[in-house]
């Protein structure tokens, strides 16, 4: 009787112990694949570089923060991401949950040419810790988010009264999954173009390449006007295009345009 009673306490221990096992496996935090992007909106100088460092994530449950570790550090000229070209900074896997803001860390060899000439780039103390985006999105276990940060070089650079420049950086941060884009083909080439779409809650901007091919990232779902502007010495009139829609995770694809 002994033995059987020490028997069926051992199957009970045994059986408690892999209920706790399965409780600890469901309760595990899963993954996501976090994929982070940098393109250039409009800027009106020869070369931006910009010395990335790092990206960090930061979650709202408990206020943890997580660096993407390895990135593609390096640094960047932000007037070669046009046209839809754009530069992959991170593609990590990364606990799920709530983040609610992105920093991208940079370093301090940022410099800007002007007519030939480079001048160093001073980036103010309180963005040395890196710029905060917000992002509040919820990452979802086995899950891609590819976030595409949108660097507004115009509005970035301050020129200081002591003819020094400063980077303050303009950045919009947007997801695939929650904003669309708009592409096309400006003819002809030769010359810089101007492509802006614009509602009245949000205007996105970007130049052409040399191929005359133009992409606006993160355009939220609506509908735009596009502006086509090329530069004055063109001698071609301004384009505009009314009712353009864009869909969440889209693109809505102009095609060639033809200015006159």
């Amino acid at each position: 009787m002994k033995t059987l009673i020490k028997i069926s306490f051992v199957f009970i221990a045994l059986f408690a112990f892999i209920s706790c096992s399965d409780n600890d496996d469901s309760n595990e935090q899963g993954t996501s694949r976090l994929m982070v992007s940098m393109t250039d909106a409009p800027g009106d100088y020869e070369h931006v570089y910009v010395d990335v460092q790092d990206v960090v994530v930061k979650y709202s449950d408990n206020e943890d923060e997580v660096s993407l570790g390895d990135i593609n550090v390096g640094i960047y000229d932000l007037l070669e991401l046009t046209g839809g070209v754009s530069v992959i900074l991170a593609d990590e896997e990364v606990p799920s949950g709530n983040i609610t803001q992105m920093r991208l860390v940079l370093g301090s060899e940022n410099s800007i040419v002007i007519d030939g000439e480079t001048f160093p780039l001073q980036t103010p103390s309180a963005q040395q810790s890196g710029l905060k985006l917000n992002v509040n999105q919820t990452l979802e276990d086995g899950i891609l988010y590819e976030f595409l940060l949108d660097f507004d070089v115009n509005e970035s650079i301050v020129v200081q009264g002591n003819g020094g420049y400063l980077l303050k950086p303009v950045i919009r941060a947007s997801t695939a999954a929650e904003s669309g884009s708009i592409s096309g083909t400006v003819l002809p080439v030769g010359f810089q173009t101007l492509v802006t779409a614009s509602n009245n809650e949000h205007t996105i901007s970007a130049y052409t390449n040399a191929e005359g091919i133009f992409v606006l990232h993160g355009v939220p779902d609506g509908t735009y006007t596009v502006t086509i502007e090329p530069e004055v010495t063109s001698g071609f009139e301004i384009m505009v295009l009314e009712d353009i829609v864009v869909t969440n995770g889209e693109i809505t694809a102009l095609g060639s345009l033809m200015l006159l």
